[in-house]
């Protein structure tokens, strides 16, 4: 019986499930809207001095915000893998939605930084968990167009977020709102209609072993653990830097502020062209040689954001390539998690490349803020971007060329 059901399995992953597909996406898009929403809102709560907030406080905010995103992403790999998809993806769509009601509440800058930490626990579990499951319910030579197309949900609630920033101005509280509000519909569907994954449950129906994270230590996967974590640690400190500070460095940089505001809308839409491109571009070429070359380019189009333009035709044409090549580099780095471990371990692996590289997270909001403050964030701010990226390439060549063989996916559960 559970070998009939094993060699059905690829056949009905391959089918997939509509419901996963479009509740996974929904759900990365809400992390998306969250990601650029403070960064949206940091000139105006400086501009107003909301709860007497400085430069460094909103530094410090932004800092929290990606403590709990790092927490909860490295915190949910394993659970995964040892208590479904389904729960732990319903549990922290609902913790981060009602902590982020919270925010406009928040009577001082502590509180604020508070509310935004707890709700980051939350968030940081969803999109590893959101690529866990799509990654699962697709065929095995689809799965960068799985990671980068369910990627495209996070920058499309990017360019949401920088639409709706645009409206509301000084009515900041409105984002936080809706974002909330919708992510407790998002929860309540989920619970009705999205299934578990189904390479979960074969797994669970033929060993009941727990993975630990020193699983990933082994000698089998440690050169592409580390050549992983590194490139995912600054492809995130890449997309949460920018999209942090972006609208502020491009400020200071002469550009008006609702000008600031558009290039991160600009941003965005590149990004989710160059997540559809690259995921169909690494299926057919190869995930490692395209994740080179899309690292490469994005450090070419960092340091042309170092120099002031005159022209906005030429400014946001190389701002809508950074955001091409920057934001589907990092997510070419999950589509090689899925596509080299094995169904046992891939939810501990993907958690711990999400986790680690959300130390980046931190580091580069950080890093930009304190340029920022000593007044050198442009042109400053760029030139270390472009480093980052430098890095990230290096990391990436590292990486092991061939991916393991699709039949270890059968294996791991048989």
């Amino acid at each position: 019986m559970t070998s009939i059901i094993s060699s059905a399995a690829p056949e009905r992953a391959g089918r997939g499930s509509a419901w996963t597909v479009i509740l996974c996406w929904i759900t990365v898009m809400l992390e998306g809207y969250d990601l650029v929403v403070l960064g949206a809102i940091i000139p105006t709560l400086l501009k107003t001095h909301h709860l007497g907030m400085t430069a460094g406080d909103a530094t410090m905010i932004a800092t929290l915000s990606l403590v709990g995103v790092a927490i909860g992403a490295v915190s949910v790999g394993p659970l995964a893998d040892r208590l479904g998809r389904r729960r732990l993806l319903i549990g922290s769509v609902v913790l981060f939605s009602v902590f982020t009601i919270l925010v406009p509440l928040a009577g001082s800058v502590g509180m604020f930084a508070a509310l935004r930490l707890i709700a980051g626990l939350g968030l940081g579990a969803c999109m590893p968990v959101s690529l866990t499951m799509m990654s699962e319910h697709m065929p095995v030579d689809r799965r960068a167009r799985a990671s980068t197309l369910t990627m495209t949900g996070y920058h499309t609630g990017a360019v949401i977020t920088s639409l709706l920033a645009l409206q509301v101005t000084d009515n900041w509280d409105v984002l936080f709102y809706i974002l909330g509000i919708a992510g407790i519909g998002v929860a309540v569907i989920q619970w009705f209609r999205l299934p578990e994954s189904e390479a979960f449950v074969l797994a669970k129906e033929k060993a009941e072993q727990r993975v630990p994270f020193t699983e990933l230590l082994k000698p089998a996967y440690l050169r592409a653990g580390i050549g992983i974590w590194v490139a995912s640690f600054m492809g995130l400190l890449l997309v949460y830097g920018l999209n942090t500070w972006l609208p502020k460095l491009m400020n200071d940089a002469g550009y008006p502020v609702p000008a600031a505001v558009t290039q991160l809308l600009v941003l965005n839409v590149g990004g989710v062209a160059g997540l559809v491109v690259g995921g169909f571009v690494a299926d057919r070429r190869g995930i490692k040689g395209t994740t080179l070359a899309w690292f490469g380019a994005a450090v070419a189009m960092l340091s042309c954001l170092s120099v002031r333009m005159d022209s906005d035709l030429l400014l946001n044409v190389i701002i809508f390539f950074t955001g091409v090549f920057v934001f589907s580099a990092q997510v070419l780095v999950y589509a090689y998690v899925t596509n080299f471990y094995p169904a046992g371990i891939r939810g501990t692996a993907l958690g711990s490349a999400s986790g680690i590289g959300r130390i980046g997270s931190i580091v580069g909001p950080t890093i930009t803020g304190a340029l920022v403050t000593a007044g050198i964030g442009h042109p400053w701010g760029f030139y270390f971007f472009a480093v980052v990226a430098v890095l990230g390439f290096l990391a990436v060549l590292t990486l092991p060329r061939s991916v393991r063989n699709p039949q270890e996916d059968l294996d791991a559960v048989a």
